[in-house]
């Protein structure tokens, strides 16, 4: 039997060596990704973002899942009393100077006269409205100096939001949910665009309701 001669046969190229820098960043690539993963899957992506707070010619937002800060007053050593007042068919206002509240209610927003009572927050901007559950047949006006609230002189850095609280009961330490954003406006000096003077906002129910910050 002859013998091939000449013919040599292919050998196994050797397989890739993984140098330890190598395999370092084999790592960090997987471990970047489990990363990822993990932060999608918790729903953490990222800063929260603020919705646009309605104008005073939208209608009120409903919102969900929407946490805000509740401003404080700018002094809180004083007692803040609550104040009742009757307001018929032909309207009315109510006014608290303490807190530099005003609350106006246009002519055939109630359909008979009714006593209505305003208690601030003792620490924060923030009020209860009773009785609980009214409803308004035409649009109630909220006027809420911030001569009277933490940001007094301070120059806007985040939006203002009126917001409405359906649990009474609720802390507002911290962040607050709530349930529907108010058509709103604030209003800034003139003497500088970025230094709030008031926030005004649309009402149609009772009861709580809190100025508010992202």
């Amino acid at each position: 039997m002859g013998v091939a001669l000449g013919v040599v046969a292919n050998s196994p190229s050797p397989a890739p060596v993984m140098t330890r820098s190598t395999f370092v960043r084999f790592l960090s690539i997987v471990f970047g990704a489990f990363v990822v993963a993990s932060c999608s899957d918790s729903g953490v992506l990222g800063p929260e973002v603020l919705p646009d707070a309605p104008t005073l010619t939208d209608a009120p937002r409903a919102v969900s899942g929407l946490e805000l800060r509740a401003l404080w007053w700018k002094d809180r050593d004083k007692t803040l009393a609550p104040v009742s007042q009757t307001i018929g068919v032909l309207g009315g206002t109510i006014t608290i100077p303490q807190t530099g509240l005003t609350v106006s209610f246009p002519a055939g927003a109630v359909a008979a006269p009714i006593t209505i009572t305003i208690t601030p927050d003792q620490d924060y901007v923030a009020y209860k409205l009773e009785p609980a559950g009214t409803q308004f047949l035409a649009p109630v006006t909220v006027t809420q100096s911030i001569a009277y609230t933490e940001l007094d002189g301070r120059q806007l850095t985040k939006p203002l939001f009126a917001a409405y609280i359906a649990d009474d009961k609720v802390s507002l330490s911290g962040n607050v949910p709530v349930s529907e954003l108010e058509p709103a406006q604030t209003i800034f000096s003139p003497l500088s665009p970025l230094i709030p003077e008031s926030h005004v906002w649309i009402i149609r129910h009772f009861s709580r309701y809190m100025l508010a910050s992202g």
